[in-house]
């Protein structure tokens, strides 16, 4: 789908307008309606915590779709495979560079399909692990040590990868962390308050993050 630069300038307007979240509903055969009481958990956490007035309800959306361009960030998670067609690929980063922001949780099992599918969006562009110092682990709540680890898989440090189109964070993929797995509701996984917390205060980092830059 061919977007001219005076469709990307009006759909970045809506973007900076709204303040809502989506869960991208990719092809693959990957489990993208993973953690389905996560989102939702977080945009409350983030209503109540950080002046956000996020619709409860998050929508879903694909990547090929013009609708993503009326969210100023995108959720995406799973296990498994993940599949962009070239439509899928040039609209997400169509969507990227004009001011959208998209968050790739690995929920264990996405990584090596997910940093294939992503040189198609950015051919020219390489994964890069931000460091602790990032504005995105303290422009809300203080990580100090970065990327919080909620679940432990098989043990690795938690990673946060990202993104950048002219100098701004575009994408974060967050790795061995499993945030989304610590914004669910308490009983999915009978992870501790604390545990949880740190997850949502996380969270809530890239939402702000998102919506700011």
């Amino acid at each position: 789908m061919k977007i001219t630069l005076s469709i990307l300038f009006s759909l970045f307007s809506l973007v900076m307008l709204s303040q809502d979240i989506a869960v991208l509903k990719y092809k693959g055969g990957g489990d993208w309606y993973g953690n389905p009481t996560s989102v939702p958990n977080l945009i409350a956490f983030c209503n109540a915590n950080i002046n956000t007035k996020i619709n409860p309800k998050p929508e879903t959306v694909e990547p090929s779709s013009i609708d993503i361009f009326q969210y100023p960030m995108l959720h995406m998670t799973g296990h498994g495979n993940v599949f962009f067609s070239e439509a899928d690929a040039e609209n997400l980063r169509n969507y990227l560079i004009s001011g959208g922001f998209l968050h790739i949780d690995d929920n264990y099992g996405m990584q090596p399909y997910i940093t294939k599918e992503l040189k198609k969006v950015f051919p020219d562009k390489e994964l890069i692990e931000l460091p602790k110092t990032h504005e995105i682990f303290n422009i809300a709540f203080k990580f100090p040590e970065g990327l919080p680890k909620i679940h432990e898989h098989e043990g690795k440090r938690p990673q946060a990868f990202g993104i950048f189109h002219e100098g701004r964070l575009v994408l974060l993929f967050t790795f061995e962390s499993d945030l989304g797995d610590g914004w669910e509701d308490e009983e999915v996984h009978n992870d501790p308050f604390e545990v949880r917390e740190k997850a949502l205060k996380m969270g809530a980092n890239i939402v702000k993050y998102a919506f700011e830059h």
